[in-house]
């Protein structure tokens, strides 16, 4: 099988089972699901939606957000990992889209990765969920399915992995295709114990080829 057909045989699948793939993260607009983002680092999407509301039930936009105090945003974030770090970058993040891009998220990730928090995965989520850009977000579940199911070879980064995606999905397709990678890591090719019997992708599968017969 060569790397074409597996790609396309795996996104044509994909494409079938979950025609409209999208974030699980609960937001409103760019700004909420920027704080939901940056929330989201190392903490479970669920963890991130039972806080963000009270989030901006206080602080419902930019200008809000950026004169609060660290102190009162840990308070309410306090949960969730690393609330200290995320509520000085919450709050650094607003005061720089306040003073640097007029109060609106940018689309660029170039621009993103000028806010607090914001790594080039954050960047690339926001740039692709919001803007629907062909921006490849790889988080721990993306880097796992790619390099299992084979689409993927040898790629040792996060940055390896995106490069080598971007390469063979077509750009319209980009957007949506980290939510199906994103989705099949979360709830059938899981870090552990990988739910193959109820997999639509191993005639595709790389791994499944050399793992089926004693995951049976």
């Amino acid at each position: 099988m060569t790397i074409k057909e597996r790609y396309e045989g795996v996104l044509e699948i994909f494409e079938k089972k979950m025609p409209s793939a999208e974030t699980e993260l609960s937001y409103r607009n760019p700004f909420e699901l920027l704080v939901a983002v940056i929330l989201s680092a190392q903490c479970t999407d669920k963890r991130v939606n039972l806080i963000t509301p009270k989030l901006f039930e206080i602080y419902p936009d930019v200008n809000s957000l950026a004169t609060a105090t660290v102190a009162d945003v840990f308070a309410i974030i306090r949960s969730i990992s690393y609330p200290n770090n995320k509520a000085k970058h919450l709050i650094g993040m607003a005061n720089i889209l306040s003073s640097q891009f007029n109060g609106i998220v940018p689309s660029a990730t170039t621009d993103l990765q000028k806010l607090p928090g914001v790594g080039r995965k954050t960047a690339n989520v926001i740039s692709s969920v919001i803007f629907n850009m062909p921006t490849m977000a790889v988080d721990t579940h993306v880097f796992r399915v790619s390099a299992r199911i084979g689409l993927t070879r040898n790629a040792k980064t996060p940055l390896a992995t995106e490069k080598q995606l971007i390469k063979h999905i077509p750009k319209s397709k980009v957007h949506i295709a980290h939510h199906w990678l994103i989705l099949h890591g979360r709830y059938t090719c899981t870090a552990r114990s990988p739910k193959c019997e109820n997999c639509d992708l191993i005639a595709f599968c790389k791994y499944f080829k050399t793992n089926g017969l004693k995951l049976a």
